[in-house]
């Protein structure tokens, strides 16, 4: 039986049934890692020496801080998760964690975020760390999410913003390079929710949620998943480009950039998908941009190691 089928005991008080791993999956842990390993990359590019146990705190309270967006995120949501078969099971809508619950554990996760980043790491990094919370609760998840098919293209500010926070906990300014690393991910959203998207389109349409596949159809946003990788591809070569990565990374990202306009071709050209076949295209590129976002900044995090291991030794 449920926490919410259950949940009124003695003298009509609430009892939650909720364990921890119920309150872990709120995080939406796996989301948390990708902002987590974007930050910690966008804080080691930065220049300059960092205090380790600094570096640490800086990373545990953004850590906490995207955990808490998430709780928010479905204790909202909890409504159209329901409704959908990717995130029916989840806390809230199978009745695991109630709503309240939810509410409290993400405000409380992101005052004690926010706080902790500011008083011990710098108010710059707070302020985009509070503004990132902000955003992708209030303005992507209350508003654009259910109102315009244009919901991740603008929403992905929120998953893109993680670099240049680790960037400003690193240096307490905001950097050109750390901007790269923000258009990197920002222009990197759209194809990669789009392609799940056209694969999970029923759960979307159950759902009553504008997803670009529902409103402009599949022909259409197959258009726009490739317009968008020809974009992707030269973004992430950026680095290389602005000086703060070798000749080296710019070859790797240079092929992986190439796979991802692969895969977006064979989406595109994919006939399949118009007579309702299995939408294996959709799911290889949806698979391969998670490989290349994280791949992306693995190489860059190796590479600015690298180099300055050389540097040093020539010192």
């Amino acid at each position: 039986m449920s926490a919410r089928e259950s949940g009124l005991k003695d003298n009509g008080i609430p009892i939650s049934e909720a364990t921890v791993s119920d309150f872990f999956a709120l995080l939406k842990p796996r989301v948390m890692a990708l902002a987590v390993f974007t930050a910690f990359v966008g804080l080691m590019v930065a220049p300059g020496a960092m205090n380790p146990v600094i570096a640490v705190i800086a990373i545990g309270a953004i850590a906490v801080g995207a955990g808490a967006a998430g709780a928010l995120n479905m204790w909202y949501d909890a409504d159209i998760d329901a409704l959908m078969s990717r995130t029916s099971k989840r806390p809230v809508p199978s009745g695991r964690v109630m709503p309240g619950e939810a509410l409290g554990f993400g405000l409380v996760l992101s005052v004690l975020s926010v706080m902790t980043l500011g008083v011990l790491v710098g108010w710059l990094a707070a302020s985009l760390l509070a503004f990132t919370i902000f955003f992708y609760v209030v303005i992507y998840t209350m508003w654009l999410k259910r109102s315009t098919p244009q919901n991740i293209v603008i929403g992905g500010a929120a998953g893109a913003l993680p670099p240049v926070i680790g960037w400003a906990a690193a240096t307490g300014a905001v950097g050109v390079e750390s901007l790269v690393l923000f258009m990197i991910i920002f222009l990197w959203t759209p194809p990669h929710f789009w392609a799940l998207a056209l694969f999970k389109i029923g759960d979307y349409a159950a759902a009553g949620i504008p997803m670009m596949p529902n409103v402009a159809g599949q022909v259409s946003t197959r258009k726009q998943i490739f317009v968008y990788s020809l974009i992707v591809a030269p973004t992430g070569m950026l680095p290389w480009a602005f000086g703060f990565a070798s000749g080296l990374y710019g070859v790797v990202s240079a092929a992986l950039g190439a796979g991802f306009i692969w895969h977006a071709w064979k989406l595109l050209v994919d006939k399949r998908l118009v007579e309702g076949w299995e939408m294996k295209r959709a799911k290889a590129l949806f698979a391969y941009s998670i490989l290349y976002l994280f791949a992306i900044f693995a190489v860059l995090l190796a590479d600015t190691v690298a180099m300055r291991a050389v540097m040093s030794a020539g010192n």
